[in-house]
């Protein structure tokens, strides 16, 4: 692929056409004039044909065949949006085709296989990023402008807050919440967005003490409840709680306290209270698009990311979040999968 390749229209072919792929769809129209959707890949091409309603620009081609893209000289990235269980070949063949891979979450159903998808990225020579798409929200960015441009003083605390409901029939999708299909629960499939955003802000996690559980208001076989306490590499310690069974669906929230501040981030908003000072409740970011179910209603924030990657792809730079960046949020979870289970703290390592 040549520099003149890139620059023209990005050919992108999307694998996977489940509950998420209109989404994708919609926000690869909006960037048609620099990316052409040349194909979706999916088991059941004439059930994916729909997702042509949601694109503006030519109906791309829609198959059964991945080689129909690892062929194909004029598709140079992939977005893969398929269950985790299906991964490994997948992106074993779009990496020794050449074809740079932006990922949905989570990388794999667990941390031994997410290092092996970035193992097999890196010794392709292929860029690999993880759809993390709460990064792209306003009060996300805000949120970590501040805390770069430094006055907050020492973290002391955080408090990580996922309190999101599922209904049952959510679960009684086959595979749904299963180690087999999504390699676990609430932990992987859900909170792992805001867990990734939580340690983009505080850097890694070094002790881990947790419980995961299942709550009688699911029946499923992984978990959809998770407590954990958190002890930070900066000396910083704090608290996890997740939950897809807190009726009302509630709001994500990240709460650092810092040495003159606090600051609390959600899905529309980021608050900041400064200590001692006269006017000390400072809205950054207020409103704006929050989630209020399992899909993102909007395709903003994706767009954001897909356009991230791509533009990283021409500049031979790195994407907002690489694989290799992921694997803290599933060595995290693993930890503390790892002390319920045990029933003991877990040491995590530096990287």
């Amino acid at each position: 692929m040549t520099n003149q390749d890139i620059n023209a229209r990005m050919g992108v072919a999307l694998i996977g056409a489940g509950m998420i792929a209109p989404t994708h769809v919609a926000a690869l129209s909006a960037m048609r004039d620099q990316l052409r959707l040349g194909a979706v890949v999916s088991r059941h091409p004439e059930n994916a044909a729909y997702l042509a309603d949601h694109y503006a620009g030519d109906a791309p081609l829609f198959t059964a065949d991945l080689a129909e893209v690892t062929d194909n000289p004029d598709i140079h990235m992939a977005i893969v949006a398929t269950p985790p269980s299906v991964r490994i070949d997948l992106i074993t063949a779009l990496a020794k085709a050449g074809k740079h891979i932006l990922l949905e979450k989570p990388v794999a159903r667990n941390s031994a296989e997410a290092q092996q998808v970035v193992e097999i990225c890196e010794s392709a020579g292929v860029s690999l990023g993880i759809l993390f798409q709460h990064r792209a929200r306003a009060p996300s960015i805000a949120a970590a402008d501040l805390i770069a441009k430094g006055g907050l003083g020492k973290l002391a605390h955080v408090e990580i807050a996922i309190p999101l409901w599922r209904d049952q029939s959510y679960y009684d999708e086959l595979g749904r919440g299963t180690y087999a299909r999504d390699g676990g629960g609430v932990l992987l499939t859900q909170a792992i967005h805001t867990i990734d955003l939580a340690l983009s802000f505080t850097g890694p996690v070094t002790r881990v003490q947790g419980m995961v559980a299942t709550t009688a208001l699911h029946r499923m076989e992984a978990e959809d409840m998770a407590v954990a306490g958190l002890q930070f590499a900066n000396g910083a310690v704090g608290s996890l709680t997740a939950s897809t069974a807190s009726y009302p669906h509630g709001v994500e929230t990240i709460t650092l306290h810092y040495e003159h501040a606090t600051l609390r981030v959600g899905t529309g908003s980021l608050d900041v209270f400064w200590r001692g000072a006269r006017n000390d409740h400072e809205v950054v970011v207020a409103g704006g698009a929050s989630d209020n179910g399992p899909v993102v209603a909007k395709h903003g924030w994706h767009q954001a990311i897909i356009a991230d990657f791509a533009d990283a792809i021409r500049k031979g730079t790195a994407p907002m979040v690489t694989g290799r960046q992921a694997l803290a949020s599933h060595h995290l979870i693993t930890a503390i999968e790892t002390s319920s289970r045990d029933g003991r703290i877990v040491d995590l390592p530096l990287a």
